[in-house]
Formats: structure tokens, C-alpha cells, sequence
């Protein structure tokens, strides 16, 4: 099958490799020449685990292109899916002008035979209707050409997007037109088959096809559940902290409930990133527009913001005054496997620490650069940062972090407090080097009493 994917961000290049990959003809489509110049070297701009690799066999198989010409791709494509970016206002409303002026473009370009148009983007409700009737203000009288739109929620994770296009857990199709939601089908017809998944062995797919609102409305809740979960146990984490208990066995405990759910019950310094800070606003932002009240989602980024700082907090508490303190971070990003910063916590922690009169030197595995602005001394290893620190606080659960030698950091610092965000650090390796050890939720191996200098001060 013939696909056009408009936009190459992060959903739009990793579904047009993958499509291509399953052996349909994909050309990918980017109004940003030095973007594509650099795709068409074979190069991924994003950092995608696998994408770079995936990429380069297409385009040597032929079934995968980059250009800037929308007529060609418009052209060339039987299904068209709209994939740019739709960031969020100030309002919390997202901003739909790249939408808008992709649909505009596709119906000035749209001269014959039956196509049809995907809402890939997250979008307001509604958008279907109104990105169907964009494209018909634009047909030219002459154009004999007929189209469908469907909506196609992605459901990718930043660092496993690759796995999750081949084994999804479901997929959406939203739409009024059964030979569109039939076209769609035959389209994902490998990934509904699990041709190409890890686990061929496990059953088809779901492919949950709905009305275009509901296709929408299914993206928006499924990040505002995941992140009013994610804050919830943060919440409870608290609670921990106050009376001893531990979250990681409460989540344990609570997670073997298959009502539950164990998935998305690890607290830390709480949520980030491109989708749910974006997801959620959007959604409330549409609730009020119809006079719907979203105490659950206030609730849950009041929450998440809270929790973000709560790692200053413990800093406080035992390092009293931060002024003229050294701060170390391990790592930036709002996850790991990704290069995303958006929105990521440890911007907040950064300017925080800085107000209160902190150094702040930090170290990611694949951040080496920061806007000026942002106040932070950036160091090339995990050595460098620890050197000269009165704390180092986790912030990004890389897996090198876990495998450190912290026995030979303490060597480096000035005091040996640790501040483990994401709780995925040994407290009895961490206590055992000497460190003053700090989880979410999660008590101390053992009955250290701060402070505690470091051998070499």
C-alpha cells in the first residue's frame, strides 16, 4: 500500500519506518529542508533506540523517502496521515495550526481517486469533522477526487516506540466509513497478525473501531488515567515516608490486584514529557469548554507538580541550608532511552535549587548541551559531577546509573547524601559505600544519622 506520512517528529518517523518496515511504500513528508536533508543521509534527529537502524534498511530496500514536496507526497499516498506537532497554549488548549495548515494543503493538492486522511496527531474532539471539512474548502472545482478522514490514535513510548508499533496492545480506528476503517485495517493487517511482533505466539491484536469523537476522546483518557495513577502512588509514596512503610511493596501489594495493575505504580519525583503534561491540559480544556468539571485532573497535576520538588525537600531536611551547596543530578531527561526534555522534572528541580543559592552541576548519557539560560554546570561522566558535591539526587532511571560504582564517587564528595528519585537504586549498596540514602517512599536499609562526611574530606 501507498502511505504518506506528513511530519517527522517522533510518532511521524517512527510510523513511517515501521510501515515501511511491514512492506508498505512510505514517503515521509517535512516542510524543514535541513531536517529532511539530514533523514535522507539515513540519520535520525530524534534519539529512538533502533530508529537509525530501521530507517537505513528501508530507504536501502526502497520502500521508505523523505521529501518536501506535498503534492508528490499527497500524490503518491492512498492513506495519508497527518502526523505534526499540536503543542499546548498557554490555556492548556493545543495549539491545531500545523494541523490546520496540513489539511489546507492536502485539499489544495488532492486531484483524483479515493485517499484516506488520518488524524495521527493527538487532537482536540472534533477535529475529524473539522479537518474533513478544511480539505473540501480547498478542493479545486475541477478535482473529482474522493477522501475519508480516520482518526488513529498513537500509544508509543518514548524509548520503545519501535516495540510498541509491532506489538501494540490495541489499536484504534475511528471513523464513519467502512471502506476507510477496512483500508486501515488491511494496512495494519501484518501488526494485527503479529507477523512481525517479539511474540507471534500471543493472539491478534484488538483493533477497537469507534465513532471519530470516541477515537479521540480514547487518546486523551488513556494518558489522564496513566498519569492520575502515576500520582497516586507518588501520593501514597508520601504517606509512606510519614509513617514507614515502603511504596515499592505497597505497589507490590496493590499491583497484584488485577483490578489495579502493577504497570505505572513506581513513585518517584513524578511525570513529564511530551504527552501527559500536554493530554491532560488539553483534556481539561476541553472539559470546561463544555461546562464539565475535572477535580480528578486538577488533583493530578497539582500533585505532580508537588511531587517534583519534593526532592529539594529532602535536601532541606538534611543539608538544612542549600546556599552555597553543590547539587549533583543523574540524569535530565523525563525518561530514559530518550533525549526529550520537555517538560521534564529536573528543570523544575534545577531552577528550584538554583533560587535557594545551590550549585547545580549535572550528567546525562545523552544530553550534552542545555539552553544558556537553564542554571546548570554540565559534566561528561558520572566522576566529574560527583566531584566536589555536598548530594547527588537520581532524577532520570538510566540503567547506568544503577550500575555505578558508589563506593569510588564517595571518594569524590564533599557530604554523602543521596537522594534516589525513582527508587530504582540498592539503599543497602548505596548505605554499605557510606551514603546517607533517601528514597520516595522507601526507607533506609539502615539507622545512618546524617552527616556523614566523605573519607577524602
Amino acid at each position: 500500500m501507498k502511505v504518506c506520512v506528513i511530519g517527522t517528529g517522533y510518532v511521524g518517523l517512527v510510523t513511517g519506518a515501521c510501515l515501511a518496515h511491514i512492506g508498505h511504500e512510505v514517503i515521509c513528508l517535512d516542510n524543514n529542508a535541513a531536517k529532511v536533508a539530514t533523514l535522507q543521509s539515513g540519520h535520525s534527529p530524534i534519539f529512538e533506540p533502533g530508529l537509525s537502524e530501521l530507517m537505513q534498511m528501508t530507504m536501502t530496500e526502497g520502500r521508505l523517502s523523505f521529501t518536501t514536496d506535498l503534492a508528490a507526497g499527497v500524490t503518491h499516498g492512498e492513506v495519508m496521515f497527518i502526523a505534526v506537532g499540536t503543542p499546548p497554549l498557554p490555556n492548556g488548549e493545543s495549539d491545531t495550526q500545523f494541523v490546520e495548515a496540513v489539511a489546507r494543503g492536502i485539499g489544495q493538492h488532492l486531484a483524483s481517486g479515493y485517499r484516506v486522511v488520518v488524524n495521527k496527531s493527538t487532537v482536540p474532539v472534533g477535529s475529524g469533522d473539522w479537518v474533513r471539512q478544511l480539505i473540501l474548502d480547498e478542493l479545486s472545482p475541477t478535482s473529482d477526487a474522493t477522501f475519508d478522514v480516520v482518526s488513529n490514535p498513537e500509544f508509543l513510548r518514548e524509548g520503545s516506540a519501535i516495540y510498541d508499533t509491532f506489538n501494540p496492545e490495541r489499536i484504534v480506528l475511528g471513523g464513519h466509513s467502512r471502506n476507510a476503517l477496512a483500508l486501515m485495517k488491511q494496512l495494519y493487517a501484518p501488526i494485527v497478525s503479529r507477523q512481525f511482533a517479539d511474540e507471534p505466539t500471543l493472539p491478534p491484536v484488538p483493533v477497537v473501531t469507534t465513532d471519530l469523537a470516541s477515537a479521540e476522546t480514547i487518546k486523551y483518557a488513556a494518558n489522564a488515567f496513566l498519569a492520575a495513577k502515576i500520582s497516586f502512588i507518588n501520593e501514597i509514596a508520601n504517606v509512606c515516608d510519614r509513617i514507614g512503610a515502603d511504596v515499592t511493596q505497597v505497589a507490590q501489594g496493590i499491583g497484584l490486584d488485577s483490578r489495579i495493575g502493577e504497570k505505572f505504580l513506581q513513585a518517584g519525583i513524578g511525570w513529564g514529557g511530551s504527552c501527559f503534561p500536554k493530554d491532560v491540559s488539553a483534556l481539561m480544556h476541553i472539559a470546561r469548554d463544555y461546562g464539565v468539571e475535572t477535580a480528578l485532573l486538577d488533583a493530578t497535576i497539582a500533585t505532580n507538580q508537588r511531587q517534583r520538588l519534593l526532592a529539594v525537600d529532602k535536601l532541606q531536611q538534611t543539608l538544612k541550608i542549600l546556599k552555597g551547596k553543590t547539587i549533583g543530578l543523574l540524569g535530565l531527561t523525563f525518561k530514559p532511552d530518550t533525549d526529550d526534555l520537555r517538560d521534564a522534572p529536573a528543570l523544575d528541580i534545577i531552577q528550584e535549587l538554583a533560587r535557594l543559592g545551590a550549585k547545580v552541576k549535572a550528567y546525562d548519557p545523552i544530553v550534552t548541551a542545555l539552553p544558556s539560560e537553564i542554571p546548570v554546570t554540565l559534566t561528561t561522566t558520572a566522576t566529574d559531577l560527583a566531584y566536589g558535591c555536598d548530594a547527588l539526587v537520581l532524577v532520570t532511571d538510566w540503567q547506568e546509573f544503577q550500575a555505578l560504582d558508589y563506593a569510588d564517587l564517595a571518594g569524590c564528595m564533599n557530604h554523602l547524601v543521596m537522594i534516589d528519585g525513582r527508587n530504582c537504586l540498592d539503599p543497602q549498596q548505596l548505605e554499605s559505600a557510606g551514603f546517607y540514602y533517601q528514597g520516595m517512599g522507601r526507607p533506609s536499609a539502615g539507622q545512618m544519622t546524617w552527616p556523614v562526611m566523605a573519607a577524602a574530606a
